[in-house]
């Protein structure tokens, strides 16, 4: 289990956010070597994205209201709303606008040339979730989650908003199930899945 609080948030370089590392692979890489790598942003101004040549990236607005993404290639506009996902490529030339004010976003990055894959969904609804070989982080995003998997502690987990939960199938295990239970209304958790292709 990844604790809220066991994670420290880094000033970007520009100084318009800053960024909490929840999970890296392989374990010490950096933003040149990961192969994928999942984080939470802070968004205090409008601004470039960072550039990612090869890198498939999935966002999620998951505090403030929305974010405005600018294409630089033909000024086309996406907005997105609090809890809605979004997939493009790292090296789209994006930026960001924020018309009411900060916000803060979940992100998923995966390397296409190491073979992975990754794909966001918002969960709000107690559910069985079936997971796959490879990876999934599990990340509580407002309220409180249990999270019971088939096998493992028999009281399960307890995600608290900001608490996250890392899930590794390796090859040759066929899938494993978790029920995930929000706690109160309006819980809200991310399921972030990554897989080799």
């Amino acid at each position: 289990m990844i604790r809220a609080s066991d994670i420290t948030p880094v000033p970007w370089k520009n100084g318009g956010g800053t960024t909490r590392q929840i999970a890296i692979f392989p374990e010490g890489a950096n933003l040149d070597t990961f192969a994928w790598r999942i984080s939470a942003a802070d968004v205090g101004q409008a601004g470039l994205f960072s550039l990612f040549p090869g890198i498939d990236r999935h966002i999620v607005v998951t505090h403030g209201e929305c974010m405005v993404l600018v294409d630089a290639a033909d000024q086309g506009r996406r907005g997105l709303r609090r809890g809605e996902p979004f997939a493009f490529a790292g090296e789209a030339v994006l930026s960001a606008e924020l018309p009411a004010g900060s916000i803060r976003d979940f992100n998923l990055m995966v390397r296409r040339d190491q073979g992975f894959a990754g794909e966001l969904a918002v969960r709000h609804a107690a559910q069985r979730l079936v997971l796959s070989v490879g990876s999934a982080v599990l990340h509580c995003v407002e309220g409180v989650f249990a999270v019971l998997p088939e096998s493992g502690p028999a009281s399960g987990y307890r995600l608290a908003a900001g608490d996250s939960l890392l899930v590794e199938l390796p090859a040759g295990c066929r899938s494993a199930a978790v029920d995930i239970v929000p706690e109160q209304d309006g819980a809200m958790l991310i399921d972030a899945r990554i897989r080799k292709v």
